[in-house]
């Protein structure tokens, strides 16, 4: 197993044929051996073909055949061992620890996936059955389940490297669904895409699972990523990213003669609210908890805490001399890209120009030139300056935060309300201090999709109940996660059955309950056979 610059569709593997590149290596700048090869315009339309064909069989199997497929992908990754954590290092500048975390996360999600279809909880079986007596009409037999969307493209996601491309939540929740997956691999690790792209292949293959199932293209966005979206094969989006790439995938998808949802994650401020209780109490706690989130994966998090919004107080004070002598103490990190890099070094240049705005630390400089180093960065301002100030509101993708320093209680209410959707919000507070800020909470709530409280945002739990998106713009569909087993929603629809025979019914509604799952049979919750 090694890396060989080919791409995988229809069930077999392909040198591609719309041109060639290397992977760079982010802490010296350097190429990356072996020279890769992106798909031509005849490739990815081969590839959509395949996911095309591979639909009706892929669906129409089992869920617990399904699930075996997912727990295979996972045995298939972990089977790669060292290799790839070793190739994500390479690609990313990541620490082994990090690499070694994200594939577990990986492999756990996937197996999450694999516990919960095949329950069979993901169809939402219905049956109400007919009663021909009724008044003033008979009752017909209805019967409701969840089918697979359709093909899915998944775009994979430049800061993770495993969690978020290949085989991540996208692909997971996407196969679970019974949908055929083509997965646009990012350029910042394409040798890892591959990696575990033929452990996808190698479980699609041992599961005895259609050509066509899992697809894995490289190449240009504008061009291989704008002709998936354009598709009519392609039924949904799964998308990772900045708000600028994510909103051109949904104004493409919306321009097609038949429009199709992008479900796109697009970063987040993520407010740390600290109540002056809170910071009495931990203080240094609290500051030091603080600048390991902010400088966790060098900034490069979409639920990095890039906002701090608190009361003008002493207990502030004390905070910033914490979190400066903190900070101080952070070694430079290497950014993913120099195009992440350099975007980071102009915005924070731009934030050290800004009226209202001053530097309150930075983390420590390298001394070494090569690569793509950044600095962690504190600043404040005023809430009246950060009201004021839309790019003030903008985030800033890396490990940079800004403290909104507010006079009042009114005055924190008031830049809380001038924030735009968020994928979280956290509030430090001490026991009883909330009694105090009735609205707080409400007003967070109305703007995020998770509630942190006492705690920081980094760190996304892997379960079926966590919640990874929110309100506009921080993802398109704020109805919808992208983690958590709620994640598979974005690629079901349901459908009914009207007095159909049951030789037709999928076998979530067959009578004799061939899948042994929990119905709602006339809005009671069973397993039992239905007799007509």
């Amino acid at each position: 197993m090694s890396v060989t610059g080919n791409l995988y569709f229809n069930g077999r593997w392909q040198s591609g044929e719309g041109g060639q590149y290397q992977a760079e290596n982010p802490a010296t700048g350097l190429p990356i051996d072996p020279v890769l090869t992106k798909a031509s315009e005849a490739q990815v339309s081969e590839a959509l073909a395949a996911a095309q064909r591979a639909l009706a069989p892929y669906q129409q199997t089992s869920p617990v055949d399904r699930a075996s497929f997912l727990n295979a992908i996972a045995d298939e990754i972990m089977a790669l061992g060292d290799q790839l954590t070793e190739r994500v290092c390479q690609e990313t500048g990541y620490p082994k620890m990090r690499a070694e975390g994200e594939r577990a996360r990986t492999c756990g999600q996937l197996r999450m996936f694999a516990d919960f279809v095949a329950k069979g909880d993901h169809l939402d079986a219905r049956i109400d059955t007919a009663d021909a007596a009724r008044k003033p009409a008979p009752k017909p037999d209805t019967r409701y389940c969840n089918q697979a969307l359709g093909p899915v493209a998944v775009f994979g996601a430049s800061n993770f490297p495993l969690a978020f491309s290949v085989a991540g939540g996208d692909t997971a929740s996407a196969l679970a669904a019974g949908c055929p997956v083509i997965v646009k691999g990012h350029s910042s690790h394409p040798g890892t895409c591959e990696l575990v792209a033929q452990a996808i292949a190698r479980a699609a293959l041992s599961c005895h699972m259609p050509p066509g199932v899992f697809s894995l293209v490289m190449g240009e966005g504008r061009q291989v990523g704008s002709a998936l979206v354009a598709a009519p094969e392609i039924k949904a989006v799964g998308f990772t990213g900045s708000l600028q790439g994510g909103m051109a995938l949904h104004k493409l998808a919306n321009t097609r003669q038949e429009p199709i949802p992008v479900f796109a994650e697009m970063g987040s401020l993520n407010p740390v609210v600290l109540l002056p209780q809170a910071l009495d109490s931990n203080c240094t706690g609290i500051a030091e908890g603080f600048v390991g989130s902010l400088t966790l994966g060098v900034g490069q998090f979409c639920v990095n805490p890039g906002v701090v919004l608190a009361l003008d107080t002493p207990e502030l004070e004390e905070f910033f001399t914490a979190t400066c002598s903190a900070l101080a103490q952070v070694d430079s990190g290497i950014m993913l890209n120099q195009r992440i890099c350099d975007a980071y070094t102009q915005s924070t240049e731009a934030l050290q120009n800004t009226n209202g705005v001053t530097i309150l630390a930075s983390g420590q400089a390298t001394g070494n030139s090569a690569g793509y180093p950044a600095q962690a960065m504190l600043a404040r301002t005023s809430a009246e300056n950060f009201i004021s100030n839309v790019s003030l509101r903008e985030e800033i993708f890396g490990p940079v935060s800004l403290v909104v320093v507010c006079r009042d209680q009114d005055e924190l209410m008031a830049a809380i309300s001038c924030l735009s959707g968020q994928l979280t919000g956290t509030i430090h507070a001490a026991e009883g201090e909330l009694d105090n800020y009735q609205d707080l909470t409400d007003c967070l709530r109305a703007r995020v999709g998770r509630l942190v409280f006492n705690g920081f945002p980094t760190g996304v739990e892997v379960c079926p109940s966590m919640v990874h998106g929110g309100p506009f713009p921080a993802s398109t569909d704020t109805r919808f996660t992208s983690v958590g087993t709620a994640a598979i929603e974005r690629f079901l629809r349901p459908v009914c059955f009207q007095d159909a025979p049951n030789c037709v019914l999928p076998d979530a509604l067959k009578d004799d309950n061939p899948l042994n799952i929990v119905r709602r049979v006339n809005n009671n919750l069973t397993q039992d056979p239905v007799t007509r």
